[in-house]
């Protein structure tokens, strides 16, 4: 693995989970009113995606245009990972729910997909994968992550659709879940 291949992961990795950090300080003071505890499972289905992908290192498997699109996918993920996280500031929670006095963030990532912070996720997973994962456990772990994902969509949604009414789902029916133009 040439240096400039462990460097771009590394500070892929570093990159991303900086806001994680930043913004879990911030977000314990906030009062919670209402959490689906359910929705953890979705998130240990998409952790487990990542040393599906990653553990399988195949140095067959590179290529300077998997290298190209790592770069290009990893991008994706960061973006959308530092402006998500502070568009939902002290609403950013790792359990599905509402704190009290809890707003509906429309705007800014959240006006391209209602689960930015999942689609940067799976971007990081395909932007891990790219560089040496065989394609048959790149799908493996994509299939698991997007489980993982849909459970933790419909808690948020559930609950997000009691709290908001009909504002929720007229922003459920214009804007998409997790893929940008995919409905």
């Amino acid at each position: 693995m040439s240096i400039f291949v462990l460097g771009w992961l590394i500070a892929l990795w570093v990159f991303w989970i900086v806001p994680v950090f930043i913004l879990r300080v911030r977000s314990k003071a906030v009062r919670r009113s209402r959490t689906d505890h359910f929705s953890l499972v979705g998130m240990l289905l998409q952790v487990a995606a990542y040393p599906i992908a990653a553990v399988a290192i195949d140095p067959a498997s590179f290529s300077s245009w998997r290298l190209t699109l790592s770069v290009l996918v990893g991008i994706v993920a960061l973006l959308f990972m530092w402006s998500a996280i502070p568009a939902l500031g002290k609403q950013w929670r790792l359990a599905a729910g509402v704190n009290e006095g809890h707003e509906l963030v429309q705007s800014g990532p959240y006006g391209i997909v209602r689960h930015p912070i999942y689609t940067s996720m799976l971007a990081l997973l395909l932007a891990t994968a790219l560089l040496f994962t065989p394609w048959l456990r790149i799908g493996i772990a994509v299939v698991i992550f997007w489980i993982g994902t849909q459970i933790r969509i419909r808690a948020e949604e559930r609950i997000l659709a009691v709290h908001f009414g009909k504002t929720f789902e007229d922003y459920r029916m214009r804007v998409p879940a997790m893929v940008p133009w995919l409905h």
